[in-house]
């Protein structure tokens, strides 16, 4: 009898309820093997979701309070899309193991932060305080911060340990805020030699802030007053790849030529939107892609560009070039030149001695009014060719002009001037845009042999149905015209109607 009886006091012993757990057992980190990891449901604040023990998520609860039982465990918490207004200190010294702190769009101001707020926060690495009401920057951020999101805000000023010491920090987005020179220190990034993204657009500098991270490798700018590059203020990035001063009020005498001279790893620079009346001096061989739209350059000189020959995209529309803008030859430097834009630049006519690679050239807007047998001689690799609105004329249409252009795919003549359509067009057209122009008829010669021609596009010409020469869409196999202003299905009545043609569901379009 005394074994059952051993048993069954140890069967009860085993289902007996064990001890009530006192206050603060749920930031006791020891699961043991069998035991659930999960928290004790009261450990995540009322309405918010904590689907890890490490992980808080209050987005988007109208929170207008800190919560006040927040687990010593978390790592992440996001208390974004509420309405804060204040951090406490007291609160928040609680979880020193946070890596991640998103307190995006709220309505913290800097009164309501106290100065201390972050600093037990030692492992936090990830902080987002974006789209809030901060007028100043915290005067201290911990040591392991590695992004640093205050983009949104309204403030005025950095201090030398918002952002400096901190061996780890690699992005810094402070876009969209009142920022001026005054307002960040000289010593702002002093110890924080890995920044690589650095964002200061949409502030209110008025020259390139000097001692940036020497380790950056985009920096955003645009949308500033920046009327200055101060010499030797970019002399120490030499890792800077992105670098976007769009929107500024620079002018020929604010860049030097060693301005960017240093920038051997530059790839993209973004200078529209800004005062230029030349192209500065100076660029580095790296450079692939340019940007000076939307300036007031009135020449563009072969000397300047000898510097970047690795250039592939020089985009120059809406600048002053007019007829003697761009000489012969100015563009002779740069050998692997893909795409020159050039729209909008007064331009009387195309290009001379354009670099022989050329793939695409985008010159509408302009006041073009004749092509030369020779005009595209000098350019046979050109896949796209971008003649929309100018001054065109059939006559003044060399029915050479495009004979050399074998690998050309795209060419828009939109907007001209033009009665019919043009001779000697390249067989390999892929897009053929003629909307807009005085298009009286369509004949089958100038479309032979155009059977890879995929849109076509005659809206609002002086077409009718009658006006289709007999034969006129026979080898046009691939044709789709994609866009329908005035449509009608091919004519049933002319000579040569669409169903011998083998062209399924065809539309054309025009007026």
């Amino acid at each position: 009898m005394g074994r059952p009886t051993q048993w069954l006091s140890l069967l009860l012993f085993l289902l007996l309820p064990g001890p009530l757990p006192v206050a603060g057992m749920e930031d006791a980190a020891f699961p043991h093997l069998g035991e659930s990891s999960q928290p004790p449901p009261r450990a995540c604040p009322p309405r918010c979701s904590c689907p890890r023990v490490d992980t808080v998520d209050c987005d988007g609860l109208d929170l207008r309070v800190f919560p006040d039982n927040i687990t010593r465990a978390a790592q992440h918490l996001s208390l974004q899309n509420n309405q804060l207004q204040e951090l406490p200190y007291n609160e928040l010294s609680r979880l020193s193991g946070l890596r991640t702190l998103n307190l995006h769009n709220n309505l913290i101001s800097s009164e309501g932060l106290p100065d201390e707020a972050f600093e037990s926060l030692t492992q936090l690495q990830h902080i987002y305080v974006a789209h809030n009401k901060l007028s100043v920057a915290p005067q201290f951020l911990p040591r392991s911060l590695r992004v640093a999101d205050l983009a949104a805000n309204q403030v005025m000023e950095i201090f030398p340990l918002t952002f400096g010491e901190k061996p780890a920090l690699r992005s810094v987005y402070l876009h969209n805020n009142q920022l001026s020179n005054a307002g960040l220190p000289p010593d702002a990034f002093r110890g924080s030699e890995a920044v690589t993204t650095l964002s200061l657009s949409n502030n209110r500098f008025s020259y390139l802030p000097p001692s940036l991270p020497p380790s950056l490798e985009r920096l955003h700018l645009q949308n500033n007053l920046i009327s200055k590059v101060p010499r030797g203020a970019l002399s120490r990035q030499t890792q800077l790849r992105e670098l976007y001063l769009q929107h500024n009020q620079l002018t020929d005498s604010g860049l030097d030529a060693t301005t960017f001279s240093k920038l051997h790893s530059l790839e993209y620079l973004d200078l529209s939107h800004n005062q230029l009346t030349t192209v500065p001096a100076g660029l580095p061989r790296t450079l692939a892609i340019l940007h000076l739209g939307r300036n007031r350059i009135r020449q563009v000189e072969a000397a300047r560009l000898h510097g970047a020959r690795g250039l592939r995209y020089l985009l120059l529309q809406h600048n002053q070039l007019g007829s003697s803008g761009l000489p012969a030859g100015a563009l002779r430097p740069l050998r692997g030149l893909h795409t020159l834009h050039l729209y909008g630049n007064g331009l009387d006519r195309v290009p001379l001695a354009l670099p022989r690679r050329l793939r695409a050239l985008v010159l509408p807007h302009n006041h073009v009014a004749t092509l030369g047998a020779r005009d595209l001689a000098a350019t046979p690799g050109l896949m796209e060719l971008n003649l929309a609105y100018n001054r065109l004329t059939s006559a003044r249409v060399h029915h050479r002009a495009f004979r050399r252009l074998r690998t050309l795919r795209s060419l828009d003549l939109a907007g001209n001037q033009l009665t019919r359509l043009p001779m000697g067009l390249p067989t390999g057209l892929h897009t053929l845009r003629l909307q807009r122009n005085q298009l009286r008829m369509l004949e089958p010669e100038p479309l032979t042999g155009l059977d890879q021609l995929k849109e076509l596009s005659l809206a609002h010409n002086r077409l009718r149905v009658g006006d289709i020469g007999p034969g006129t869409w026979h080898e046009l196999q691939a044709l789709q015209v994609r866009h329908r202003l005035v449509s009608h299905t091919i004519p049933r009545a002319s000579p040569s109607p669409c169903l011998h043609c083998h062209i399924p569901n065809i539309l054309v379009s025009w007026s």
